[in-house]
């Protein structure tokens, strides 16, 4: 019945506030109070109580009120955390304002003319300029943000209180060493504090606010998104006393996190996980707070009015900076991050964040008996950054396999649902940095053992073979908007294909059948950029001949078995009336081949990152998150080569094609060229190469004899002919002398044949690193912010606002 009262009570308030013609004055406490003091409402039942048109209609009609609501609201917060929320109704009172103002500041960040309000001054009530000089002149939204951070470490609401005496006052919360006070063991902190729920509700409650504060990133176009965030800049600086233990607390808490816990069935169903929503919004606040650096390596000299240019230097001699000016684009959280160097913080960071990862993967005799996470998302986004920073690590061990094989399993399960195009990308992302790093190809050779749940062919092998089978199920079986990732798909296998030792039939019948469907005529003319998967497909081929010949009888054997391929490459027609027929063949060749390769002359196809891509549904409706269009291959990778000593050495582009093997020159001659018909437009971001004209339709592009001519000769067949030259007289003359029709006697003699001194020179061993730009920045930064949104759904925190960073649409 009180919880009735209060929230008709609350109504009327709200009600009050939007039919007041007359602004209402700061100083009546009496009126401003309704909305705080007395209220014991839910973040869902203020949600319900506050209709966003009401809120539109004060922000238009009476914009000094609302203006004061946020004032008064962001007042209350900073006088509870100096006082330190020492009875029950204070934190009441600080629950409420947390609610309303993660209410209300979507529909402030909306508006262009209200954006700049929280960075504004205004005077403290009751106060002269005189008496507090600094706070008169300090923006709202540094208050705001400074009140947050203090309530996140507050004694009996945040966190547990450690000998409070009698004489408490502003004096005491002032001098608390946060640092004491993390909230998890974990880096850098040893002590594991008491599991609290009610501490870790108050913590996800303003966690959600401080995420509210950031989104205002939302609610600019993609191209306005180049500036600094200032309010990730200003809660990651140095001006926040509590950077390094808010930092510590998020990462802890998020990679402590076991779902599982002491394993009992079903015990999430019957109690309630405050500590998974606190760690699923820690982990939001993280990977956001990290994604500031991005934009301050880039745009530091151009955003950034103070010195950053002493700064920096003196900063890079002494990590402690004591004599550098505070500057926003000094980010603390990546600071600590890039800090972060023994081995058990980086073991604690892998092992937690591998075991969310493969949460989903669990299998249980008792259906639905184990919780099942679902930010999983936002579990690569983290792990992305990290491997900026921890690669080394990352390889240095087995370790690595326990995140690829989620990452696999997401692939496979995503790859048929438009609505998970985004995370599909994500982790192909991902593979491709690794396979940029020697040790990542060497760790694949690890016999795959752990069966997870994947609709794929039944295989004996390492997890290279794994890879191998879900990337041709992706290929062949995906939905047609992943067809800009083909390339990048291939060029993970092409990066790995040197360390591979021992390939199953399964996974070299995979790899076979691609070059089957991509060397077909049609398939090679009907597009300016298809033959550059035949490019890879044989790429791989010569580094598995080259330099894993010996354990790779396999795939040799299946290169024997479909040598007609390898000959029809070699003697491709490139006449005028073979390019006609064949593209006239094309409809009857596709049903042929296979059906689910998309055709890249149809414009639906080849622009299928230029539109919006679908994500996960929300409440009734279905939500369009619009994507940056992922940049072409050449964009995110540069060419290094490996010598023999197993370092790398980045290759300077260049004209020139003398003194280069084949291999090489080909390589320089087919990365320049667009990899996918959608990244052929001019880029939003003003690309370099967006002035290219579109060629990808079949409407304004027609292959021609030289343009066959031309990339025709670059094939790199030497060494697959000069194999095939060699061993299938070898085999032929075995089965007819010995009768053989079992091909295990065929794969004995090819386990212990050679081939040394008969091949051409091996080529050396290029790697296409991914190499970070503006672009996947900008992608990065989108598909987050989508994730937070669809995410943050209880209370829908961002519903129904007038986003801009992404398309919204319900269908």
């Amino acid at each position: 019945m009180g919880n009735s009262d209060s929230k008709l009570h609350f109504r009327k308030a709200v009600i009050q506030l939007t039919t007041k013609t007359q602004p209402v004055e700061a100083s009546e406490d009496v009126f401003w109070d309704q909305f705080w003091t007395e209220v014991n409402l839910t973040a869902q039942d203020i949600f319900a109580l506050v209709p966003a048109a009401e809120i539109r209609a004060v922000r238009e009609e009476s914009p000094s009120n609302l203006a004061t609501l946020c004032y008064k609201a962001v007042e209350r917060l900073v006088l509870n955390a100096d006082s330190g929320c020492v009875c029950e109704r204070d934190r009441q009172t600080v629950l409420s304002c947390i609610r309303l103002l993660t209410r209300i500041l979507p529909y402030i960040f909306e508006d262009p003319d209200w954006r700049g309000f929280f960075w504004s001054t205004v005077p403290k009530a009751g106060k002269t300029v005189d008496e507090s000089d600094d706070e008169s002149t300090r923006p709202l939204a540094e208050s705001l943000l400074t009140a947050i951070s203090d309530l996140l470490f507050c004694p009996d609401f945040t966190v547990e209180s450690h000998s409070r005496t009698s004489a408490d006052g502003p004096s005491d919360i002032q001098s608390i060493d946060s640092c004491e006070l993390i909230w998890e063991a974990g880096v850098g902190f040893a002590q594991t504090p008491p599991l609290n729920h009610t501490h870790d509700s108050n913590r996800a409650e303003l966690l959600k606010l401080l995420l509210t504060c950031f989104s205002e990133e939302m609610y600019q176009s993609p191209s306005d998104t180049h500036t600094l965030n200032p309010w990730v800049s200003f809660f990651c600086s140095r001006e926040n006393r509590h950077a390094l233990p808010l930092f510590t607390s998020l990462l802890n808490v998020v990679c402590a996190y076991d779902p599982v816990g002491y394993g009992i069935p079903y015990n999430h169903l019957m109690f309630s996980d405050q500590r998974g929503m606190l760690a699923e919004l820690a982990l939001q606040t993280l990977i956001v707070s990290l994604e500031q650096e991005l934009v301050d390596n880039s745009n530091t000299n151009t955003t950034l009015s103070t010195n950053t240019d002493t700064c920096s230097a003196d900063y890079n001699k002494n990590s402690t900076a004591e004599g550098c000016q505070t500057t926003r684009g000094e980010n603390l959280f990546v600071n600590y991050l890039s800090r972060i160097h023994r081995e058990e913080d980086f073991h604690f960071i892998l092992r937690g964040i591998g075991r969310l990862l493969n949460n989903p993967l669990l299998q249980t005799y008792l259906p639905h008996s184990c919780k099942k996470i679902q930010f999983h998302q936002e579990l690569l986004v983290l792990f992305w950054k990290l491997c900026s920073k921890f690669l080394f690590y990352v390889l240095k061990s087995s370790d690595v396999l326990d995140v690829l094989v989620p990452i696999l399993f997401y692939l496979n399960d995503a790859r048929t649902n438009q609505s998970r195009v985004g995370l599909v990308h994500i982790c192909v992302f991902i593979l491709l940095l690794l396979s940029g790093e020697r040790n990542f190809g060497v760790r694949l050779n690890k016999p795959y053992s752990v069966r997870v749940p994947m609709d794929i062919s039944v295989f004996a092998g390492t997890h290279a073979d794994l890879l191998i089978v879900v990337f041709h199920k992706i290929i062949t079986s995906g939905h047609p908007r992943l067809q800009p990732l083909y390339d990048c798909l291939l060029t993970i296998i092409v990066n790995v294909s040197p360390y591979l030792k021992s390939l199953s039939m399964v996974a070299a019948n995979k790899l076979l059948h691609l070059l089957e469907v991509f060397s077909s005529l049609w398939f090679l003319f009907c597009s300016p950029v298809n033959h550059h998967l035949v490019f890879f497909l044989l790429e791989v081929f010569n580094n598995i001949i080259q330099y894993q010949f010996d354990g790779n009888f396999n795939l040799v054997y299946g290169i024997i078995r479909k040598r007609n391929l390898f000959h029809q490459l070699a003697n491709m027609p490139t006449d005028v009336s073979s390019i006609q027929k064949a593209l006239q063949r094309k409809s009857r060749s596709n049903s042929t081949h296979n059906a689910v390769f998309m055709e890249t002359n149809n414009p639906c196809n080849t622009a299928c990152s230029e539109g919006p891509y679908k994500t996960a549904p929300v409440q009734t409706g279905t939500l369009n998150a619009s994507l940056k269009a992922m940049p072409r291959i050449d964009k995110l990778t540069e060419t290094s080569q490996v010598s023999e000593d197993g370092m790398t050495l980045l290759l300077q582009q260049s004209d020139s094609t003398h003194g280069q093997s084949d291999h090489s020159s080909e390589t320089r001659v087919r990365d320049p060229q667009p990899t996918s018909g959608e990244d052929e437009k001019k880029s939003e971001t003003g690309d370099c190469d967006g002035s290219q004209k579109r060629v990808s339709s079949s409407s304004d592009w027609t292959p021609t004899q030289d343009w066959v001519l031309s990339w025709k000769s670059k094939l790199p067949l030497q060494t697959i002919m000069r194999l095939l030259q060699v061993l299938v007289p070898q085999v032929e003359k075995i089965c007819i002398d010995k009768g053989l029709t079992d091909e295990s006697e065929i794969l004995k003699f090819l386990q212990h044949g050679t081939l040394v001194g008969l091949l051409p020179v091996p080529h050396p061993i290029l790697i296409r690193k991914y190499q970070a730009n503006e672009g996947t920045a900008l992608w990065f930064r989108t598909y987050m912010w989508g994730i937070i949104y669809l995410r943050n759904e209880d209370p829908p925190v961002w519903y129904d606002t007038d986003v801009k960073l992404f398309e919204i649409q319900r269908i």
